[in-house]
């Protein structure tokens, strides 16, 4: 997504939420190398109201993320993974707002490694800026 900010347009704001404490959101925007604000919602407050629940152990923690680990720790080594620190069960989603405040797009997923493709969040944005 870094690479493609450009294909958005000027009008477009990407914004992250997380809900990384506080005190940790500089690192975090930092060791993710995020070029766009990071706001953070401890309570997850914002994650209840876009329906964001939290997956099951067997669906976060299944095969498929197993296999993402191995596939890190091959490419990168031991030093790559860090023990989780936060609620590994949080569900996330991507969502695009129109102009005119109003959910123009949604992606609610159901594991983390359930995501839209780039392709499908520039097609959203466009669409909504239309």
């Amino acid at each position: 997504m870094r690479d493609r900010l450009e294909e958005l347009g000027e009008s477009t704001e990407v914004v992250l939420i997380t809900f990384t404490d506080i005190n940790s959101l500089t690192e975090y925007q930092w060791s993710n190398e995020l070029p766009y604000p990071v706001l953070t919602d401890p309570r997850r407050e914002t994650y209840r109201a876009y329906g964001l629940g939290r997956g099951s152990v067997r669906r976060v923690w299944g095969m498929r993320a197993t296999k993402r680990y191995i596939e890190i720790l091959r490419e990168s080594g031991l030093g790559a993974l860090r023990r989780p620190t936060e609620d590994t069960l949080q569900l996330g989603g991507d969502f695009v707002i129109g102009s005119d405040g109003i959910l123009a797009w949604g992606f609610w997923g159901d594991g983390p490694d359930d995501r839209p493709s780039v392709d499908d969040l520039v097609i959203a944005v466009r669409d909504a800026n239309a």
